[in-house]
């Protein structure tokens, strides 16, 4: 035989291998290895509708790499290097990922896996469950859409939508998230959540619900394991006794200790008392609570009276009986107070909640309608939110302006003004009694001034003028007629009218309690212009 027809012969024994070899399409660019069989019990090719399919029976397992699949049955694609695995699917990734379902897809190009029914995700640190998941292995990425229950050794998470990490250990839950730890209830819309770290990031308006708090923000993390919360946007946070806000809050449920900051609010529940300033400071097992910045206002609302105190700091400590029944407000420095029928300031100042009494030190002044009092020390005593009794204590001085602007005076080392529905009624002074008034004609002229001088005294007045005054021990009393009084005997000695520096209403809110806008009046529609009346033709005058 010659050689050209030996090399015909070669070439005729050759094109149905060629041939054969064409109908398997060459690799893609970047398409990943070939899905690798690794056992069966039987093994069943063919082409099934256009498409080379190996159906594989019994104990299959496969190999791509550091993946492995397993299931009771298979159908590999031979063509575009895909599975379809049924019954007691698992996939396993670098030994750590496990996932099983009741089915399964995979494609090895894409390495992307897709696995239905009773699905569950374990890796070392949690396990979810869900009845869908799409697991994208190039990017370690699992997600599922059709809701998710997350279990690790104590918490548990629920929500509508999840992304795992599986390389970071992070993830990301959406819509009626639900994580609950041994000691609280945390619900949220949007929520991070890393498994190694064990902490917890919010998206969206959150609430963590414990057994004697709730905590609310609109963004911020809470780590599970430290009980650190730090919420961002709008926090609050809520105890039996208080409810305390801010822009920002931190809170260690294990210390029970929280700080919030900018535009923060503490309010009392017991007693409708609310304090608002820059930080607030709370220790909750001590009943503790300090707010300072930007001069701090308390405000108690007590039927249609409503009390407001500022100072430089305002410390707030709840009682614990028996010891201490009722709570108190400490101010200080620069204290001032402010109710419509009162006005006082001081450097000091104590509030005793229980009892209603306000106890002002260091310079105190106080004003009431045209009264000014002052002395080393004061009390403040009120009942059912009205002044009830003031009392003063070591150079006690009231001065009152009379209707023509005279200034009625009375000192002595104690005094103690009781007051009636609208007014003072009654004032008591012990030790060193002095007292100067105007003796007034009609309102309008001065007929005299009264002068007195008395171990003790006693005055009433009604409807806030001075009716009689009692002289208990060693009285000296005299009447100076206007033209013989002098200058200097238009005085008692440490005198002081200090008008200045009495507070306003504005200068106690300052920028934490802002004053209602005030309501445009509406403009009355223009009256309508009524026809004049038709002039009547006049009778003739009868002569």
């Amino acid at each position: 035989m010659s050689l050209s027809k030996s090399l015909f012969l070669l070439l005729l024994l050759t094109l149905p291998l060629l041939g054969r070899g064409q109908t398997r399409p060459a690799a893609k660019p970047g398409s990943g290895q070939p899905i690798e069989l690794l056992t069966a019990n039987s093994l069943e090719g063919g082409t099934f509708n256009g498409v080379e399919i190996r159906k594989l029976l019994g104990n299959v397992s496969l190999r791509q790499g550091t993946t492995l699949l397993y299931a009771d049955s298979m159908y590999q694609y031979l063509e575009r290097n895909a599975i379809e695995a049924f019954s007691n699917v698992r996939i396993i990734q670098n030994d750590t990922i496990t996932i099983t379902g009741n089915r399964g897809t995979y494609d090895g190009d894409t390495r992307k896996a897709r696995m239905t029914g009773n699905v569950m995700l374990r890796d070392p640190r949690m396990t979810l469950t869900t009845q869908l998941l799409d697991y994208d292995l190039a990017n370690n990425l699992a997600y599922y859409s059709t809701g998710g229950h997350l279990q690790d050794p104590k918490n548990t998470l629920d929500s509508q939508f999840g992304y795992y990490n599986t390389v970071s250990k992070v993830f990301s839950f959406k819509r009626n998230v639900k994580l609950v730890t041994p000691e609280n209830v945390i619900t949220t819309d949007t929520l991070q959540y890393n498994t190694v770290s064990k902490v917890a990031y919010f998206f969206g308006p959150t609430r963590i619900t414990g057994k004697d708090k709730n905590l609310y923000a609109e963004n911020g993390t809470y780590n599970t394991i430290t009980k650190e919360a730090n919420f961002g946007r709008n926090a609050k946070i809520e105890t039996p006794e208080y409810l305390l806000g801010g822009d920002k809050l931190f809170y260690n449920e294990l210390t029970a200790y929280g700080v919030a900051t900018g535009r923060v609010s503490m309010i009392s529940k017991k007693d409708n008392l609310e304090i608002r300033g820059d930080v607030g400071r709370y220790w909750r097992a001590q009943g503790r609570a300090k707010v300072y910045g930007s001069r701090p206002v308390m405000r108690n609302i007590s039927g249609k009276d409503t009390l407001y105190l500022t100072a430089d700091t305002l410390v707030s400590i709840e009682g614990k009986p028996p010891l201490n029944k009722g709570a108190v407000i400490y101010a200080y420095k620069k204290a001032r107070i402010f109710r419509a029928d009162l006005q006082g300031r001081a450097d000091s100042l104590t509030y005793d909640r229980q009892d209603s009494v306000i106890y002002l030190s260091r310079d105190p002044v106080l004003w009431t309608k045209k009264n000014q009092l002052m002395a080393d020390s004061m009390e403040i005593r009120q009942r059912r939110g009205k002044i009830d009794q003031m009392r003063l204590y070591g150079h006690a001085f009231s001065i009152g302006l009379d209707t023509i602007g005279n200034y009625n005076q009375v000192k002595g080392r104690t005094m103690v003004a009781y007051f009636g529905e609208k007014a003072i009624k009654k004032i008591d002074v012990v030790g060193n009694a002095e007292s100067l008034y105007y003796a007034l004609e009609g309102d309008t002229a001065v007929s005299g001034v009264n002068k007195s001088l008395s171990a003790t005294m006693a005055l009433r007045f009604a409807d806030d003028e001075l009716q009689t005054i009692s002289f208990i021990t060693n009285p000296e009393a005299k009447f100076i007629p206007p033209n013989e009084l002098k200058p200097e005997e238009a005085k008692l000695k440490d005198f002081r009218w200090r008008p200045e520096d009495r507070p306003t209403r504005r200068q106690t809110l300052g920028k934490h309690f802002a004053a209602a806008p005030v309501k445009a009046k509406k403009k009355a529609a223009p009256a309508r212009k009524k026809p004049l009346p038709k002039a009547r033709k006049k009778a003739p005058v009868k002569k």
